[in-house]
């Protein structure tokens, strides 16, 4: 190619990079005011828009995670937005970097998740089970949560009815939730109890082996983008100096 070309090419994968990184940034801001807004105020986030569906509901639950995920894109966003904008070597580095470690972190979790269910299984129970025990009943956001995922996906508990065994709910209640029960009356007495006795992990994990297709298909489209992001960051770092 030309010298001329060349430049044109240089500068059009310098604009893309730069309006690409600018939507994440963006993105990555409105997600991180969400998460600010609903943890601060999530009453109010509820009285707007609680009305629409559940599923928005849950939002209140996930606050934290939106600031956390809104704060990496913001990360990311400025690294690429500026560093392509400013031209600057060491920016576009990080840039690569960041989301190298993002795309490494993303496959090790896929690894784990799809190979060793068993040790996510373990995982979860030890972090999942004893909040179960503790708080469902006792904070209205995570038993909403949980009654919404159980009626839903028909499961109780992670495991099955038994994590609610020695429960806060348990105990003052002397049965179990409502969910459990499959649309059956709730009974008094643990033995006599007509739980599900599918739990929510093998329910879930079915419902993600069912629909892999469209799991697989999300998550090859995110590494394809995290891919020529990293490739794009790499051109534009090896090329500044050949302008």
């Amino acid at each position: 190619l030309s010298a001329g070309a060349k430049m044109g090419c240089f500068t059009f994968i310098k604009v893309m990079m730069i309006l690409f990184n600018l939507v994440i940034f963006l993105s990555g801001g409105t997600l991180l005011g969400v998460g600010i807004w609903v943890t601060v105020d999530g009453q109010s986030f509820l009285d707007i828009f609680g009305a629409l569906s559940s599923s928005i509901l849950q939002v209140v639950n996930v606050s934290y995670f939106l600031i956390v995920i809104g704060a990496i894109l913001l990360v990311i966003g400025f690294l690429g937005c500026y560093g392509a904008q400013k031209e600057s070597k060491c920016l576009l580095m990080m840039f690569f970097a960041v989301v190298l470690i993002i795309f490494i972190a993303e496959v090790a979790a896929a690894v784990v998740a799809l190979v060793y269910t068993g040790v996510v299984r373990t995982l979860l129970t030890a972090l999942v089970t004893p909040l179960l025990k503790e708080k469902y009943g006792v904070d209205n956001s995570f038993t909403h949560i949980w009654n919404v995922t159980m009626t839903e996906v028909h499961c109780c508990g992670l495991n099955n009815y038994t994590d609610f065994n020695d429960s806060v709910w348990y105990e003052e209640h002397r049965t179990y939730p409502d969910p459990c029960s499959g649309g059956s009356p709730p009974l008094a007495h643990p033995h006599l109890c007509v739980c599900l006795l599918q739990g929510c992990f093998d329910q879930i994990l079915e419902e993600i082996r069912t629909h892999a297709g469209v799991v697989g298909g999300v998550a090859a489209g995110i590494a394809a983008l995290e891919i020529a992001a990293m490739v794009v960051a790499m051109y534009l770092y090896c090329h500044l100096d050949q302008k």
